[in-house]
């Protein structure tokens, strides 16, 4: 090669070398491209997507109403059968009611005594000390002679009855039946029955307490005579 030639390609070459020094010395500029979220398309999340992630807490129902119910009210007492007369009695229960009955429109208090301790015992005639069965009616009696309390006594046997307690020892024949009838449900035609025996004035006492407090029969079902006696 000539020299010439040789100088040329030397500076070509050495040209050629600084321009690619050149170029690698300039700094590449860079730009960050900032991504957006995807909008909320509505589209379904797939599966893979939601490993790992936690489930939402289950919606809890409402607390149950725990507060305490109305009481029901109560309910009212049943109404007894009541019977007149006879009609219903055993044999021994109406023989003690004939005998009484006889003995108290007889006006004889010795006659009503008879009767009285006859009985299998002595009857209950006053929640108080008793000494002698005929002084004890005189002593109850409004007129003093004990006339008075065979009247009632005539007026209790006459009305209705109810046979309450039945087949246990406590089975008795009661008169007048209001002694074990409900006396707010009375009809007007038992009121009426009622105050054959008893005035608006102690019916009205009764009332407020719901207990016959007047004289009443018990008479058990073998004709034993238990009690004839007013109070509570």
């Amino acid at each position: 090669m000539s020299p010439h030639l040789l100088a040329s390609s030397l500076v070509l070459a050495t040209a050629l070398t600084g321009s690619v020094i050149a170029r690698a010395a300039t700094p590449v500029t860079t730009e960050r491209i900032q991504l957006s979220p995807p909008e909320d398309t509505g589209s379904p999340i797939p599966a893979d997507a939601l490993q790992g992630a936690e489930a939402p807490a289950p919606e809890q129902d409402a607390p149950a109403d725990t507060a305490t119910e109305e009481a029901p009210a109560a309910t009212p007492l049943p109404i007894p059968e009541v019977h007149h007369g006879e009609a219903g009695l055993p044999k021994p229960v109406a023989r003690m009611r004939a005998q009484l009955l006889e003995a108290a429109y007889s006006g004889d208090l010795e006659r009503l005594r008879m009767v009285l301790e006859g009985n299998e015992l002595m009857p209950t005639l006053t929640f108080g000390e008793m000494t002698d069965p005929v002084e004890t009616l005189k002593a109850a009696s409004g007129d003093g002679e004990g006339l008075e309390t065979l009247a009632i006594l005539t007026e209790i046997l006459e009305a209705g009855y109810v046979h309450v307690d039945k087949g246990t020892a406590q089975e008795m024949y009661i008169w007048p039946y209001f002694a074990r009838f409900p006396l707010d449900r009375l009809s007007r035609e038992q009121t009426v029955e009622m105050y054959r025996i008893v005035t608006a004035g102690d019916f009205a006492e009764m009332e407020a307490t719901g207990t016959w407090l007047f004289y009443r029969v018990g008479i058990g079902p073998d004709g034993t005579m238990h009690y004839f006696v007013a109070g509570d």
